[in-house]
């Protein structure tokens, strides 16, 4: 089911930068995700309505973190010329759960953990030398994003424990969307008519690339720890920049593939022993 997910995501990048062609960004994140709120919460209803409010507080504080991530995601994606690299950099959040955990949480963390910041680093450092050494707005962008997403990866494995995957989902997913629809109408003009291809693109990312994507994903991860969760993750920036090589003609220039490949060695460091253990498992074991 994480296979689908990283699958699932990958496609979603290509779905939103076309949309971005029309839309708002603040206002595609609200209505992408506010409509995927409410599409989940016609089933989820009930489940909703019996929450405690101890659940409901853990499901909203998913939701704020995770609005603020992707609001600040939308906006590297708005000035990014590179879905590839964008990906690669917003999956540091992956690297960065362990330490995050342990930061605010004290839990444990590798000695795998370790060596793979250092790589991740290094990768950042290699992706910004097209620009000497300075990052450029979106990497920046992007890089903020990973942080509050690694802070919402945790908070929605602990979540997930107690709280129905459905009824979590549609909490968070409409938080989001409120959280954005807030600053679109702060920051934003609303456009006067939406066109076909603005309904294309929106009805695609709410069902295909947002309502299905997270309800697999949460519902995955009341299955397992964040930590092993964490090891298929690390495939959504190689499918991004397959896909996206396809679909926009993308490609790299040497600095930012070794970057990338740094980034993608990093995430693989990370989650080694999880690695080791699944390949005992699943092979060795025959």
């Amino acid at each position: 089911m994480l296979l689908l997910v990283t699958i699932l995501a990958a496609i979603s990048w290509m779905f939103s930068k076309e949309a971005l062609g029309e839309f708002p960004p603040f206002l595609f994140i609200c209505a992408r995700f506010l409509m995927a709120g409410l599409l989940l919460s016609v089933p989820g209803w009930r489940g909703i309505t019996r929450l405690s409010g101890q659940q409901w507080r853990a499901a909203s504080g998913v939701g704020l973190i995770f609005g603020a991530a992707m609001s600040i995601w939308i906006m590297g994606l708005l000035t990014t010329s590179h879905l590839g690299e964008g990906s690669f950099i917003t999956t540091l959040s992956v690297v960065m759960v362990p330490l995050v955990g342990w930061l605010i949480f004290r839990d444990r963390i590798s000695r795998s953990n370790w060596v793979a910041l250092p790589l991740a680093f290094i990768g950042l450092a290699l992706l910004s030398l097209q620009h000497g050494f300075r990052p450029d707005k979106s990497q920046i962008l992007f890089f903020i994003a990973a942080l509050l997403l690694s802070l919402t990866f945790i908070l929605n494995s602990r979540a997930a424990a107690h709280v129905p995957s459905l009824s979590l989902s549609a909490i968070q997913l409409s938080i989001v969307g409120l959280v954005a629809l807030v600053l679109s109408s702060i920051f934003e003009d609303w456009p006067a008519v939406w066109t076909p291809t603005m309904w294309l693109w929106i009805l695609l990312s709410i069902t295909v690339g947002t309502a299905v994507r997270f309800f697999i994903q949460t519902y995955a991860q009341s299955m397992t720890s964040s930590n092993n969760a964490a090891v298929i993750m690390i495939l959504e920036p190689v499918w991004t920049s397959i896909i996206a090589a396809m679909w926009f003609k993308e490609g790299m220039v040497f600095t930012q593939l070794l970057g990338c490949c740094c980034i993608f060695f990093a995430l693989v460091a990370n989650r080694w022993p999880a690695i080791v253990s699944w390949l005992r498992k699943s092979y060795f074991a025959k």
